[in-house]
């Protein structure tokens, strides 16, 4: 079981987790909701699409300007506030390192404190066993928060490949571990890992190609596919040409067994998750006529 906020979501039950970014620059949506009311009504369309997880972030992951703490929790705190105000079933995520700005979305009423850069700031997981908030152990590969992976590289598993799903599961069960340890509840915990980050695309490929390593392991898998570079430069695409890559890699992941979806696009995502689903046999098809009558 799959615990997040007041929600709790089955063994089968596909999560869809919808990004909405409080940046002015945004690689995907270049400060389209950076301001209050275009992010409300990205909420309101995401909700109404079938995203049951709003992820609210402060920070853009790539390299640009500095943001303070103090800055980044100026665009997330109050904007988490409003979004249960207005929601107050929906799970609340907030993209996060920084164990000062999970405590003050906590408090605002934060569910889930999503780590994208793989506890560089070990004081969030304490954060979120004070609150009681669930939280995203993700793999960065060892970078910095807003680097760019450069000649990375692993030493090769028992497994085989290159080494980078052996690393992948020795740090997110880590942290998993450690979470538990310090009280986070274990069903609260995911683990992601982490497309793009400390990765190159070769690393992003098998990363998915062997999901089924981590899903294995029974923590549930949170996947962050939507428009990233790895696939891009698997299809040499650009950014606005890069849905039917996600999409091709989410029903992948879904086969694989990954829970939780973090995307851009929800009504796209949300009709490929229900159609893996069917074919699993986990979920009936909408209307059954065809050889019927």
């Amino acid at each position: 079981m799959l615990r997040l906020g007041t929600r709790e979501f089955g063994e089968h039950e596909p999560v869809i987790m919808a990004i909405v970014n409080r940046t002015p620059d945004s690689f995907y949506d270049r400060g389209a909701t950076f301001r209050d009311e275009p992010a409300l009504d990205r909420v309101e369309q995401a909700v109404a699409e079938g995203a049951a997880v709003i992820d609210i972030g402060g920070v853009k992951a790539g390299p640009g300007d500095e943001v303070t703490a103090e800055e980044e929790a100026r665009r997330t705190v109050g904007f988490v506030a409003e979004v249960r105000r207005r929601w107050p079933d929906v799970v609340i995520s907030v993209d996060t390192w920084r164990h000062e700005v999970g405590e003050a979305v906590c408090e605002a009423g934060a569910d889930l404190l999503n780590d994208a850069w793989g506890g560089v700031d070990p004081r969030l997981a304490e954060v979120a066993a004070r609150y009681g908030a669930g939280l995203v152990c993700t793999h960065a590969g060892g970078a910095r928060p807003r680097t760019r992976p450069h000649r990375i590289a692993y030493e090769p598993g028992p497994e085989g490949g290159s080494g980078v799903v052996d690393d992948i599961l020795r740090v997110t069960l880590g942290l998993a571990e450690r979470a538990a340890e310090l009280g986070v509840r274990r069903d609260g915990i995911l683990i992601d890992p982490g497309h793009d980050f400390g990765k190159s695309t070769r690393h992003s490929l098998e990363a998915t190609r062997e999901l089924g390593r981590m899903t294995g392991t029974g923590w549930p898998v949170l996947v962050s596919l939507s428009n990233k570079d790895f696939v891009g430069e698997t299809l040499d695409r650009p950014v606005k040409e890069r849905l039917t890559g996600t999409l091709a890699t989410t029903a992948v992941s879904a086969w694989l067994g990954a829970r939780v979806y973090r995307v851009h696009e929800v009504a796209e995502t949300k009709q490929v998750l229900d159609m893996v689903s069917a074919i699993a046999g986990h979920r009936p098809p909408a209307v059954a006529r065809r050889g019927l009558a």
